[in-house]
């Protein structure tokens, strides 16, 4: 009788600690791409309060997860000037557990076009750019806060003026050690399946590292592929976040499924939710939760690029 009220325990303990595992969930990915993608942010244009309004609904995101501040920081904000204008990045982390000084970022840049001068439809609300990167960065901020297994400290970071420069990748990465960032995952309109269909997006600049080698064999016996950029001649990987600090060595990469040579709505007015694939986005969140696990809890270390 006590052996079977042990085994009975055991699988209750179990149960439970299965159902606790937490999830990327598609409804949270619903309610954070609808705010981030609203009219009232009004685009999302760097200098702009609709980009202060979607400053202060990712910070709120951050502190609800319980990020810690990043650096020196008092809060969330990481401010600085460009072109004589105050802008800011949004930054929160979960300290490593065995490897604090070591650092996995994940990005994506919340800035958009703002709007149009004239006309009934004047927002660009850029759903797909990159509210949908950003969605992601926020949904998993929340997956590895309640996961609570990270040996390497993990930045999560909202870039702003890369629609016009990079100008928030820029500061940041001129504002950190470049040797102790093992890998950056830039997320970059991933909100429409890509040119293989669902389960799938592409890496670029997948050929300087051996990081999409190493996702892909985390997501081994699934049926989610990370597949080489398939557009080379866009020349991506210098285009996004992740290029200021790939310059420097670090195997930073962005994860797209845009399709750059037939996206309809990339830098429309009609880029908005209704047209997001959202049960697709909510899958490839998972993938890049399951795929990143094994560099943030120091089990492999991504190549430099050269």
């Amino acid at each position: 009788m006590k052996k079977t009220i042990f085994i009975l325990a055991s699988f209750i303990s179990f149960f439970v600690q299965a159902q606790e595992k937490p999830t990327i969930q598609k409804q949270e990915i619903i309610r954070i791409e609808t705010e981030l993608a609203s009219d009232k942010m009004e685009g999302r244009a760097i200098f702009t309060p609709g980009i202060d309004s979607a400053s202060v609904f990712i910070e709120n995101e951050f502190q609800k997860i319980g990020l810690s501040n990043y650096k020196d920081l008092t809060n969330y904000r990481q401010e600085f000037i460009t072109k004589g204008k105050a802008a800011n990045n949004v930054i929160g982390i979960l300290t490593g557990k065995s490897k604090p000084e070591e650092f996995v970022v994940f990005s994506a840049h919340y800035d958009h076009l703002g709007l149009k001068k004239s006309g009934e439809d004047k927002v660009f609300n850029g759903a797909n750019d990159d509210a949908s990167g950003t969605t992601a960065v926020i949904a998993l901020a929340k997956y590895f806060k309640e996961l609570n297994q990270n040996e390497r400290t993990i930045i999560f970071v909202a870039f702003t003026g890369e629609e016009v420069g990079g100008f928030g990748s820029k500061f940041f990465s001129e504002n950190i050690d470049s040797k102790k960032v093992v890998a950056m995952f830039n997320i970059e309109m991933i909100g429409t399946e890509s040119k293989w269909g669902k389960n799938s997006a592409y890496i670029t600049g997948f050929e300087k590292s051996d990081f999409g080698t190493i996702l892909q064999k985390n997501l081994q016996g699934s049926n989610f592929n990370f597949n080489p950029d398939p557009y080379p001649q866009e020349q991506l990987f210098y285009r996004s976040d992740n290029a200021r600090l790939a310059a420097l060595g670090v195997p930073a990469h962005t994860i797209s499924t845009s399709k750059m040579d037939s996206e309809p709505n990339y830098h429309q007015l009609s880029d908005e939710v209704s047209t997001l694939d959202l049960d697709n986005m909510t899958e490839i969140v998972k993938s890049i939760a399951i795929s990143s696990q094994t560099i943030i809890n120091g089990e492999d270390t991504p190549s430099r690029v050269k």
